[in-house]
């Protein structure tokens, strides 16, 4: 039994700095994630109320002017997709779902990070705690002290991780859902002026 025992503890041992190189990794993921986003919600903020007048202007009479495609807008951009196939009802329902998928893909990585920090920082935390337990019943405070602030520093940016994967996914899914049902909205009033 000790045999077996020890060959566990080996391979938990062993896993410590490779659990603390993807818990980095991590962090410096989330770090440009959490980048691309503040970059995303500026630009969004600076596009918010053109976007909110072309939607009353939409809303009022569905006729688009080629102004309205403002390529330095995110919107506009998927507008003037939309105008490019012709309002092909198909077509653009194909590209709006195509639109829909890459924000999904998106907000998965965001999703992933928020599941995959605390789990490598519940590893980070376990896995020092049994060096820390032997050499506290040694005896040895300092080795203690040691493997209990790796423990907790791992716990921590486990979480800071997930925290940052949390507020990213949470957010962009929000903007992603209010982008995608804008856009079909306008396809709507399209369509329902052509049909008359």
């Amino acid at each position: 039994m000790s045999t077996v025992t020890q060959i566990l503890n080996w391979i938990s041992n062993s896993l410590l700095l490779p659990v603390i190189v993807l818990l980095l990794a991590a962090m410096v993921a989330s770090l440009v994630s959490l980048g691309g986003f503040f970059s995303t919600y500026l630009v969004l903020l600076q596009q918010r109320r053109k976007r909110s007048e072309l939607l009353k202007k939409i809303r009022r009479s569905p006729e688009l002017d080629p102004a309205d495609f403002d390529e330095g807008s995110i919107f506009g951009c998927h507008l003037a997709e939309l105008n490019a196939l012709g309002w092909d009802e198909l077509e653009c329902e194909k590209r709006i779902a195509e639109i829909r998928q890459g924000y999904e893909r998106e907000l998965e990585r965001a999703k992933f990070l928020t599941k995959v920090g605390p789990m490598l920082g519940l590893m980070g935390t376990l896995i020092p705690m049994g060096p820390a337990l032997a050499g506290l019943a040694s005896g040895n405070i300092g080795e203690m002290a040691y493997n209990m602030q790796i423990a907790f520093a791992t716990t921590v940016v486990g979480c800071l991780v997930a925290g940052v994967g949390l507020l990213v996914y949470s957010v962009k899914r929000h903007w992603y859902t209010e982008e995608i049902s804008n856009l079909q909205y306008v396809l709507d009033r399209h369509l329902e002026r052509a049909a008359k």
